[in-house]
């Protein structure tokens, strides 16, 4: 290997060869690359596994990791995504507890250092790819391709195909996998240790590199293929193992099949690894249209790319120089055998192309193209062009690394970049409109959301978003068919029959209304929110018993549920049951102490039962917590003047009718109580 890497001579200085200058020089490529996201937001997937997952807040018990999935749902669910990851979901708890709540920053660093720290980490991954396991008289493994090691790590370092998983917070369990298949590479290494007898290895570090293997494992499904990696290198450079002799031998015996399946997915993932220009958050829903004939021009990438690895796997297997053997198989093996739980090829994984997964595969990507750099160097006396060559593509990836990072700071930046990738995803012009619905610009909101319902007909979640945006602009009739046809496509989708049963109620369907109510909470027991706008509709129809069993199912399932706690104490005050209007008032309260809402209501409740003090204190607490509110201001000033606190009453008044000119009750009661003061004073006079 010497001679591959010293023809790298002429692109790697030798000041750069010291251990710790090589690892600094690729830890400060890395985080120049990736800086600009420190402080992004949490955008796409980071609102399901970090923001709404329970499993990070501290009231969940530590034992529910090891039960859940990724995203927090049970294992046994059916609604769960199988994902089993409960280490990196424990980063992400410790992440929340050491930062004190849901901070972005905290999380977008842990991740910048996490990939730092992997890419000095393969500058000794690589060394020992490329130059073998030999150690000195007293231990010290020796780097015999420093240069290859180098070039190889910082190609890693600076790849723009790692964007997502850097600067997307999700990507946490992509980097502790292959931090922990990192190191348990390195352990077996170790085990193998030259001492007094070639082949002599160390139980301890075989046994530590198999728990790394698991931990990498509990990190991502992924981690579990450093088995294959350390297999592959202990055949070749443990074993010695001549794979050309084997080859020969087969090749005497039979004809070798040439039976491949061309997968178009599988030369699009290469073709991002070769070329990441064109990134995109999202590679589903018609962003890659199917091949449907052989005359598709596509097919020539199918050919490409099993034409390259043909001849790779060629010259892996049959060259007569044994390094390059080595070399392009452990290359191979590492680009090929983490690649293999994404491939589709043992089981369905959700995806086509996501650019995450291509994270521990780029790595071996990396060798193969220090190799063939190597090689060309080697073989040409344009050296110069080459080393031009190779610090412009060091360069270029660079630079889409900064400019990818900050698209992916936010949704709104990280969405629209996806349009000019992805123009036929309806997934990019869901995410799109959702962003912009957000935001409370409907008007563009509806304008993506019909383009996601055009481009995918059955896109039942665009079709729900849209519903709901319509029904909000009293567009009843498009809604309830939006609606009603998603739930067609999806029978189980129980937010749409939710939201179909919201716009039947504003259409006086009550009777439809009710079940669509009842169709969503047998689809999804647990719906407080189902079980509130089930309470509204019964209160509609005065069925007032049944409205206030629904709101109460609803706090019970959600007890910090303000809006149905709300709604027992005004329907149990108007309909004169104020001791029971106090008692789930106060009950309320215990649960969800500052909220405001919660503390008028249970104030006008006690106004009306002369309990003026306590009606008092609670409507100044309301009213610290929200100044500006005019109701506030308007129902403690009917509370002082019932209690006959006449200066305080018009004080209040004022400020109510200050805040909203147009409260009629207010301006009537202002009235009357002037018109008392007026008498006052002439009785005084």
């Amino acid at each position: 290997m010497a001679e591959w890497d010293a023809s790298l001579d002429h692109i790697i200085p030798s000041s750069v060869l010291p251990p710790f200058w090589a690892k600094f020089l690729v830890g400060f490529a890395s985080l120049v690359c990736f800086a600009r996201s420190y402080d992004g937001d949490f955008v796409f997937d980071d609102s399901e596994a970090i923001v709404n997952n329970k499993d990070l807040r501290a009231e969940t018990p530590l034992g529910d990791l090891w039960h859940h999935d990724f995203w927090g749902s049970r294992l046994s669910s059916n609604t769960s995504h199988k994902s089993y990851r409960p280490l990196t979901v424990l980063t992400f708890r410790m992440n929340y507890y050491l930062s004190g709540g849901f901070h972005p920053k905290s999380f977008h660093v842990v991740n910048i250092a996490l990939h730092g720290g992997i890419c000095v980490l393969l500058v000794d991954v690589f060394s020992v790819l490329f130059g073998g396991l030999q150690y000195t008289s007293k231990g010290r493994r020796l780097n015999l391709a420093p240069r290859s090691s180098l070039l190889a790590a910082l190609l890693f370092a600076v790849h723009p195909v790692h964007t997502e998983c850097v600067a997307g917070v999700v990507g946490r369990a992509d980097l502790l996998g292959a931090l922990f298949f990192l190191l348990s590479f390195l352990g077996y290494c170790k085990a193998f240790r030259e001492t007094t007898k070639e082949g002599t290895h160390s139980t301890f570090w075989v046994l530590l590199s198999i728990l790394l293997g698991a931990v990498a494992m509990l990190c991502k499904e992924q981690g579990i293929t450093v088995l294959g990696l350390n297999a592959i290198f202990d055949i070749l450079v443990i074993g010695k193992l001549n794979v050309l002799e084997i080859v020969q031998k087969v090749l005497r015996k039979d004809r070798l099949v040439e039976a491949m399946n061309y997968n178009y997915y599988y030369s699009l993932n290469a073709w991002l690894l070769l070329c990441p220009w064109w990134l995109c958050f999202d590679w589903s829903m018609g962003c890659i249209p199917l091949i449907k004939s052989v005359g598709d021009w596509r097919v020539i990438a199918l050919a490409a790319l099993w034409f390259c690895l043909i001849g790779l796997i060629r010259q892996a297997l049959c060259s007569e120089d044994s390094h390059k053997r080595r070399i392009l198989t452990l290359g191979l093996g590492l680009l090929i055998i983490p690649f293999l739980p994404a491939s589709n090829l043992f089981f369905r994984v959700g995806f086509v192309v996501a650019e995450r997964v291509l994270y521990l595969p780029s790595a071996g990507y990396c060798m193969l193209l220090t190799f063939g750099f190597a090689a060309l160097s080697k073989h040409t006396k344009k050296k110069k062009l080459i080393a031009a060559l190779i610090l412009g593509i060091l360069f270029l990836n660079m630079l889409r690394c900064v400019v990818r990072s900050s698209e992916w700071r936010s949704e709104d930046q990280l969405f629209q970049s996806a349009l000019s990738v992805c123009p036929l995803n309806a997934k990019v012009h869901y995410n799109v409109g959702k962003n912009l619905a957000d935001k409370g610009n409907q008007t563009a909101a509806i304008r993506y959301y019909r383009e996601a319902v055009r481009l995918n007909p059955k896109y039942v979640h665009a079709m729900n978003n849209l519903g709901n945006i319509l029904k909000e602009r009293n567009e009843l009739q498009e809604a309830e068919e939006l609606l009603s046809l998603a739930v067609q496509i999806q029978p189980d989708f129980a937010a749409a029959w939710m939201n179909l049963g919201i716009v039947q109620n504003s259409l006086k369907r009550f009777q439809a209304a009710e079940q669509s109510y009842r169709t969503a909470i047998k689809h999804r027991r647990k719906y407080p929110d189902c079980y509130y706008n089930l309470g509204r509709l019964y209160a509609d129809l005065n069925r007032h018993v049944d409205a206030l069993n629904a709101w109460r199912n609803a706090t019970v399932l959600k007890p910090e549920h303000s809006l149905a706690w709300n709604n027992m104490i005004i329907l149990l005050d108007n309909t004169g049951n104020l001791a029971q209007a106090e008692a789930v008032g106060r009950e309320a309260l215990e649960l969800i102490p500052n909220d405001h809402s919660l503390m008028f209501s249970l104030a006008n409740v006690l106004g009306k039962s002369q309990k003026y003090k306590e009606s008092e204190a609670l409507f100044l607490k309301a009213i610290k917590a929200h100044p500006n509110t005019a109701s506030y201001h308007g129902n403690l000033a009917v509370l002082y003047h019932r209690w006959g606190h006449l200066d305080l009453a018009k004080k209040h008044y004022e400020i109510s009718l200050r805040l909203d000119p147009t409260a009629s009750g207010t301006k009537e009661n202002y009235g009357l109580l002037r018109r008392k003061l007026e008498q006052m004073q002439k009785k005084n006079v």
